[in-house]
């Protein structure tokens, strides 16, 4: 069985979230992905997490989340040698990422107006905060000054509490699965028409796009968005329900779903109720709904509600921590978390986690090890023709 992506290469010179994390779903989908660093720090995540001695190590843990399976090799491309390596490296490859501020690979005379002279056929991806061009093109970027700017902040919460910040860094993540998608679309272009092409994605686009009801209840129906905290704005009783013990989601949101969860708590008698009688009528009367159900929850835990509610077609789940989420048995059966062990640099053995998709007649990646700053520099040098001589000058010019 081949993986999906078996025989494309890809280089990787991105830092922290956005980037590498696009570059790891093409790693987990099969393709070969060198990540290119700067000698001596590399990737910034490197140094980021909570465990302070790996990143003393330059093995972080924010690193180790999105870097397995990849080959790392230092090139300093602010040197005539390093960028000679980059090009020869590129003409290997069939896609670049990036996440430099827009017109930095430009200026270092490796950007794709340069790249795409050599190698037509070339996929290059740079991903940014706000997009290449624009007025706010060359402004820095972090996920929260995304997730602010978006809007995302100002419906996270509800009243008391918003505008709040998702628990993780969404507008990266989102960022780089739209990158990790665009790309795999151009590889697919490239097989029809033989031609590679520039993709521009940006963050804030990407994050925009994400919010597609909110957004489209905007402009569409002329509906401002509201934080409603654990409400969901588009029915009722849909949201999270505090129950005998535990917090419980439910989503009833259809007229059998609701006719289902009305009987199986044993208040036929809010099928009846003037205030319930329609969708309008129920998302008008939320709280008051809310009450009543929340009044029969209250006599059961959220586990025993969730089995319950799920065996009648209608969709319930507890609210889990972290930890719990990651020790479901649906976690466990779909072996979304890997342990990995003998990671070079590391004093112990790491587990990470893959990609939410699944792919038929194609294996999970087998090795899952982050590389150590640098492990793979010699090899790949070596694998584009390099000699042993010309690579020790590499290292002593400081080039890689």
């Amino acid at each position: 069985m081949a993986a999906v992506l078996a025989g494309i290469r890809v280089i990787d010179i991105t830092n922290v979230l956005a980037g590498p994390f696009c570059s790891y779903q093409l790693a987990l989908s099969g393709a070969e992905v060198i990540k290119v660093e700067v000698p001596g720090s590399g990737d910034l995540a490197r140094q980021l997490g909570s465990d302070a001695d790996l990143s003393r190590r330059l093995m972080g843990a924010s690193f180790l989340a999105q870097n397995g399976g990849k080959k790392s090799l230092t090139v300093n491309l602010k040197e005539e040698g390093g960028k000679e390596i980059f090009r020869r490296l590129v003409k290997s490859a069939d896609v670049v990422v990036e996440n430099f501020r827009p017109g930095v690979m430009d200026r270092l005379g490796v950007g794709y107006k340069a790249l795409s002279a050599f190698h037509p056929k070339l996929v290059y991806c740079a991903i940014s905060g706000f997009g290449q061009d624009g007025p706010m093109s060359d402004a820095p970027a972090y996920d929260q000054i995304v997730q602010g700017m978006s809007g995302a902040m100002s419906i996270t919460g509800d009243s008391a509490t918003a505008p709040l910040r998702a628990g993780y860094p969404v507008s990266d993540s989102v960022g780089g699965i739209t990158a990790a998608f665009a790309i795999s679309s151009a590889l697919v272009g490239r097989e029809r028409t033989g031609e590679g092409r520039f993709i521009d994605v940006s963050m804030l686009d990407s994050t925009i796009a994400a919010m597609g009801w909110v957004v489209s209840n905007y402009l569409i129906a002329g509906k401002h968005p509201e934080p409603m905290g654990n409400e969901n704005f588009t029915a009722a009783p849909s949201g999270t329900f505090r129950t005998g013990n535990g917090l419980l989601n439910i989503a009833a949101n259809t007229e059998e779903q609701f006719v289902a969860l009305a009987k199986l708590i044993e208040r036929p008698d809010l099928l009846r109720d003037q205030r319930f009688l329609t969708r309008e009528l129920r998302l008008r009367n939320r709280e008051m709904l809310t009450l009543q159900i929340e009044k029969e929850l209250s006599q059961q835990s959220a586990k025993y509600w969730e089995d319950q509610l799920n065996r009648v077609n209608v969709p319930a789940g507890r609210v889990l921590s972290v930890p719990q989420a990651l020790d479901l048995p649906q976690i466990r059966h779909r072996k979304m978390v890997q342990k990995v062990s003998d990671v070079p640099g590391l004093p112990k053995d790491i587990s990470v986690v893959q990609g939410g998709y699944r792919y038929s007649n194609a294996p999970l990646p087998e090795d899952l090890r982050p590389p150590a700053l640098g492990q793979h520099t010699d090899e790949i040098l070596k694998g584009l023709g390099y000699s042993d001589a010309e690579i020790q000058a590499f290292h002593a010019r400081s080039e890689v």
